[in-house]
């Protein structure tokens, strides 16, 4: 068993503090502007969201000159020139536009891992744009690039929907035994660990792991008053389309910024309770939250083995239907997995919205842009139906989740971090992050200071969970069942909680944006395993709405 020790814990500091200050030299050599960010702080405190008052932008622990410096000898024969002579073979396309690319001779895989590394060394090394979303790069990349362009030229051409050489991100609590596996944490700093199943289902379809995305820290079940997106490693995660206007979401926040500012391709991204819905409606992307048991969660740090799942994100429905292809499969070791699982791909098909019945919340009555929408469905023959679904979020759905992450932290911990790895539990980490406040926790770590103090049996834990999903799926079987509706249409990730109960999938895709550029998500939510029939409506309606378009500074 692990053990937290002052004295280890104090090795570490000294190290840290020692590699910080050689990373901040080494910078510094390099000219890289010096960024004070009193100012923005200051102007900061005045946002009429309190969620945007900030107490810090950059990490404290982690430089991100660091990022690139495995780099700089493939950088160091990129010119400005290169990139923007393939900027217009790589910005906003899709993954069958970058294959058709690769497969005419216009670009090839080391080129476009290369691009996206200049890319964002580029921006996160401008004052006025960084966005702070990307906690590691894999060192590896270039040369996995290389090598798939080996491959590729010594065999027929690659499908236009495949992931073959298309570099994506890892949301930071993935395991990818290329990099730590933090969730964004110093205290699993040293989490090197194996893949997680889903890892390597996307390694065998060829994908390059380009990093890990920041997110907010222990995806967002630590801090209670935290602004989204935040996390000791990465420092805070900036939304492209206005860094200090609008949040980020969370707490797959860096995977929904770094697709939206084309850092990557893809993204994967991971919800408990609107955890991916969130982000993709904050950053104007596609977000797929699964049925919890679609996609497997081993190697995945977890908060609730209940609720739990992983999902795509990405800039368009076709997108993101090829990368939740490329993680499927059945994986014994998640109890939520049904035997289906295995077969369970998603097709990009045409199918008619024609008597297709969506429920229209009466809530948004006076949301223009949700009115359009349904507007639109009525124009293509579907049904819309009034709907009401006056319902907030449990009262013990916090509890519900606390008491799982007792539970599933402390197995995660036993069964894949390394010895170097000093927590154990909960208790553990509350003692760690204590014992440097400052540093480790300046928004503090109420919802950890909670569940050290739950007290649930396993028995009285189970019932909980029963009960809270019992509700949830009783409160949308009969929104569903009374009004004979297809699917439900919601916005942002307003429904998520009782979504995430009923075990019930969504899928956000771009509504639009509000009088100040703020964007808006449109999700659509159906029963269980029915995510066919969301890709099909939303297929249809991203058509018909055509909202999404690249923010303006990074285009």
């Amino acid at each position: 068993m692990k053990k937290y020790s002052l004295a280890s814990d104090a090795r570490l500091l000294l190290c840290m503090f020692v590699l910080c200050c050689s990373i901040f030299a080494a910078e510094t050599a390099r000219d890289v502007p010096f960024y004070d960010e009193t100012a923005d702080l200051t102007t900061l405190m005045q946002h009429k969201n309190e969620s945007m008052h900030f107490k810090l932008i950059n990490s404290r622990l982690q430089d991100k000159g660091s990022l690139w410096t495995p780099f700089d000898d493939a950088l160091a024969s990129f010119t400005e020139r290169d990139y923007f002579d393939l900027k217009s073979l790589i910005i906003d396309r899709s993954v069958n536009q970058i294959q058709a690319a690769v497969n005419a001779g216009d670009l090839s895989y080391e080129e476009l891992v290369i691009f996206y590394i200049y890319r964002i060394k580029r921006i996160e090394s401008d004052n006025e744009r960084f966005i702070n979303s990307i906690i590691a790069l894999n060192p590896d990349a270039i040369d996995r690039a290389r090598d798939l362009d080996e491959i590729r030229a010594s065999t027929t051409q690659i499908p236009l929907d495949s992931l073959f050489g298309i570099p994506i991100l890892l949301k930071d609590n993935i395991g990818f035994s290329g990099l730590p596996t933090t969730a964004g944490s110093l205290a699993l700093a040293n989490n090197r660990t194996s893949n997680a199943f889903i890892t390597e289902r996307l390694l065998e379809k060829g994908a390059i792991v380009l990093g890990k995305a920041n997110l907010s820290e222990w995806a967002y079940f630590f801090c209670g008053n935290c602004p989204s997106g935040y996390s000791a490693l990465g420092g805070q995660t900036l939304n492209p389309y206005g860094r200090f206007q609008f949040g980020t979401g969370g707490s797959s926040s860096g995977s929904g910024a770094s697709v939206a500012a084309n850092y990557s391709l893809l993204a994967v991204g991971s919800e408990t309770s609107g955890s991916i819905l969130s982000p993709a409606s904050a950053n104007s992307l596609v977000g797929l939250k699964p049925t919890t048991g679609s996609l497997s969660r081993t190697g995945v740090v977890p908060v609730s083995s209940s609720l739990d799942t992983v999902g795509p994100m990405a800039r368009s429905v076709a997108d993101a239907v090829v990368l939740f292809n490329a993680m499927v499969g059945f994986d014994q070791r998640d109890n939520a997995m049904p035997l289906i699982s295995g077969d369970m791909r998603l097709l990009y098909r045409d199918i008619s919205l024609a008597d297709k019945r969506f429920g229209a919340l009466e809530i948004y009555a006076d949301n223009r842009s949700y009115q359009n929408v349904l507007n639109s469905l009525q124009e293509n023959n579907a049904v819309t139906v009034s709907v009401a679904l006056d319902i907030e979020r449990h009262a013990r759905f916090t509890d519900l989740l606390g008491g799982e992450m007792v539970r599933d932290l402390k197995r995660y911990l036993e069964t894949n971090s390394p010895d170097e790895v000093e927590i154990d539990s909960i208790k553990s980490l509350q003692d760690f992050n204590n014992s440097d406040p400052d540093l480790r926790i300046p928004y503090g770590q109420s919802l950890v200071d909670m569940m050290v103090n739950i007290d649930l049996t396993n028995e009285e834990a189970e019932q909980l969970r029963s009960e809270l999903q019992g509700w949830g799926r009783k409160a949308l079987d009969r929104v569903f069942v009374e009004n004979n509706i297809d699917i439900l249409v919601g916005v942002n990730n307003h429904q998520a909680s009782v979504a995430a109960l009923a075990n019930y999938p969504a899928l956000t895709i771009p509504m639009g944006y509000g009088k100040d550029g703020q964007p808006l998500g449109l999700t659509l939510i159906a029963p269980s395993f029915q995510e066919q029939l969301l890709i099909d409506a939303g297929i249809q309606l991203e058509k018909l709405i055509n909202a999404r378009r690249a923010p303006d500074k990074y285009r």
